[in-house]
């Protein structure tokens, strides 16, 4: 059975993040884009119910101490984790944190468990992380790079109920007359992801 650790955070100007990790990989991470601290993020986007390793998470807030709110003139330089180390669910937070302070920073070397996908989703799952920072691409592209072409629409569910929050990247997927959607989040969530990695310009 795999042990998983809770860790809720918050990352002031944008929203509550939970994170659930094991010790090599990441089960689910959610983010509730603009919700306040005590708020819960979308449930779901949690996995269902994975054994708790230790004591209870601490509060929103309070993960990393002043590493987990970004300031005005403070923004976090987290080590990258070594291939086979140990997955460190406080270096993930203080990554998360940096990136929506502007870093240049990517997510696509962080072990995710997508054992429960199918093997669409997890075709759909890699092609969504070689999306560079700073590119977009359509519903129907992102479906024939994954090896499914004409699955637009399904490639557009996948991305509404993504489990990976920001890990995988489906700000970067949109719609082909426009920005298109963003789950629950909404599109202004959408603009604002894309704008830190200066892609503007999208009609709505």
């Amino acid at each position: 059975m795999v042990r998983a650790k809770e860790t809720r955070y918050q990352v002031p100007g944008w929203g509550v993040g939970e994170l659930w990790t094991s010790d090599r990989a990441v089960l689910a991470h959610a983010f509730a884009f603009g919700a306040a601290a005590g708020s819960e993020p979308h449930a779901a986007s949690r996995p269902q119910a994975p054994p708790l390793e230790g004591a209870a998470s601490p509060p929103l807030g309070t993960v990393l101490g002043q590493q987990a709110r970004v300031g005005n003139d403070s923004v976090p330089t987290p080590r990258q984790p070594s291939t086979g180390a140990e997955l460190d669910a406080n270096v993930l937070v203080a990554r998360v944190a940096a990136y929506l302070a502007g870093a240049d920073m990517a997510f696509d070397d962080v072990p995710l468990d997508l054992g429960d996908c199918t093997a669409f989703q997890q075709a759909v799952a890699f092609s969504l992380r070689a999306i560079p920072r700073g590119d977009v691409v359509g519903y129907g592209e992102l479906a024939a790079v994954a090896g499914y072409p004409g699955a637009a629409r399904a490639v557009g569910t996948f991305c509404a109920r993504n489990p990976f929050a920001l890990f995988l990247p489906c700000h970067r997927v949109v719609a082909a007359d426009g920005i298109g959607g963003y789950g629950s989040a909404g599109t202004a969530v959408k603009r604002r992801l894309l704008a830190l990695e200066g892609v503007t310009g999208l009609a709505a």
